[in-house]
């Protein structure tokens, strides 16, 4: 069996026993349906399920948005804590977006799209990474560098396709 197949039998085996995060994400970072509008821009859906992406940066910890403190960005809905978050991220979005559009870096490296949990995370190099569930981060964790090395060869053939799309 390769590493894909091994993945996606661990994650069927954690969905049986009750284990697995958030099912698929939709469309790119999207994770809620329905259109939105936030200063005129629409959005298609709330980036990393809600959660302020300055906070892992900022306060080394994941901290749900408020809907007050929103912005749009890459067709996502994001939201933050403050204002003061909120700014940061606006003067610099591409520093605080979760890569892989908030899907599980561990999934990405094996050419799979897995919703990322916003509670399992990792800030590497000054990049926000989102695992699917525990298993699956301390999978991740025993060789970030690799993983990562071999997501970011995958996610150009994959971070246009629905997760259902990917064979």
């Amino acid at each position: 069996m390769n590493i894909k197949t091994n993945a996606l039998i661990a994650l069927a085996a954690a969905s049986v026993l009750g284990l697995s995060a958030p099912a698929f994400a939709g469309p790119e970072i999207n994770t809620s349906t329905g259109i939105v509008t936030v200063d005129g821009k629409p959005a298609l859906g709330l980036a990393a399920h809600g959660y302020d992406v300055v906070a892992y940066q900022t306060d080394g910890k994941p901290v749900r948005g408020d809907a007050k403190f929103s912005a749009v960005q890459s067709q996502a809905v994001y939201r933050f804590a403050s204002q003061a978050h909120l700014d940061l991220f606006k003067a610099n979005p591409a520093k605080y977006e979760p890569a892989y559009g908030g899907f599980c870096a561990f999934g990405v490296s094996v050419g799979a799209k897995f919703d990322g949990d916003p509670t399992l995370w990792k800030v590497v190099d000054g990049k926000l990474y989102l695992n699917l569930d525990a298993g699956i981060q301390q999978t991740w964790q025993k060789d970030i560098a690799g993983n990562i090395k071999k997501a970011e060869a995958n996610w150009p053939g994959i971070a246009s396709k629905l997760p259902s799309e990917i064979k």
